[in-house]
């Protein structure tokens, strides 16, 4: 997969160029790479695969302070581009919300982002600490916890893998970003009220909470819920992942 420096960031571009556009945004300490497997199996399409600035390969000078920085950064380098479907995983989740509010796009997919507090795992415990201490040892930590979860938890080995790349101090503002956003309780409602066609894939049971599932109900949201999964529904349960997003991307076409 070749790979370029694009608005800061280092962006893999995969399949043919005239072909429909997904962008995948990965999440909060992941890498595009989580992708991977995904991309595999949706052929048809062109994959746009970018690293945020802070985050895998991608420098980490310069990069977005706060999470609407963030997502004002990823609009003015796919403003150039044909609208795209957007497709976020947690963080990446949350961010493709951010960014359809601020853009045309085709569609907007959530994979189990951020809803409600109950969402909050990783961010959560990044937040918890002040900005100093994460980056002295708040997050060596974190990354030894994720390792010996790796051992029973298949996803976490490559989210261990991704975190060793990811710039402390971009995370640890993501996390308290993510946690603020979460505890207002209202992006299930901005994700319905896009101008776009919206999805929403949650892993059940282990993936966001039963109340945040609840407030996808509650405000109507076109979303599935697959299982058995966790956190990483789209690892989790690849092949249905892969058929629901076929699926959602053949009736954009309609």
């Amino acid at each position: 997969m070749p790979m370029q420096l694009e608005h800061a960031m280092v962006v893999r571009r995969v399949g043919d160029p005239a072909a429909p556009a997904i962008v995948w945004i990965h999440g909060l300490g992941e890498s595009s790479t989580s992708f991977d497997p995904v991309v595999a199996d949706l052929p048809g399409f062109h994959h746009v695969l970018p690293d945020l600035p802070g985050y895998g390969r991608s420098p980490w000078t310069g990069a977005p302070s706060t999470l609407a920085a963030l997502a004002d950064h990823l609009v003015a380098w796919l403003a150039d581009q044909p609208p795209a479907i957007l497709v976020g995983h947690s963080m990446g989740g949350v961010l493709a919300i951010l960014v359809a509010e601020r853009m045309a796009v085709r569609a907007a997919i959530a994979v189990d982002g951020n809803l409600s507090r109950g969402d909050c795992t990783f961010s959560a415990m990044a937040a918890a600490y002040a900005e100093g201490d994460f980056a002295a040892t708040g997050f060596a930590t974190m990354r030894d916890a994720v390792y010996l979860r790796g051992v029973d938890e298949r996803p976490l080995r490559g989210y261990h893998a991704a975190m060793v790349f990811t710039s402390p101090t971009v995370f640890h503002q993501h996390a308290v970003d993510l946690v603020a956003l979460s505890e207002v309780e209202d992006l299930a409602p901005r994700l319905v009220a896009l101008a776009c066609p919206h999805l929403f894939v949650a892993g059940v049971p282990d993936g966001i909470c039963a109340y945040s599932r609840g407030l996808l109900g509650h405000h109507q949201a076109h979303w599935i819920g697959l299982e058995p999964a966790g956190h990483w529904v789209h690892l989790d349960q690849r092949a249905q992942f892969v058929a629901h997003v076929a699926g959602f991307a053949a009736s954009l076409a309609c």
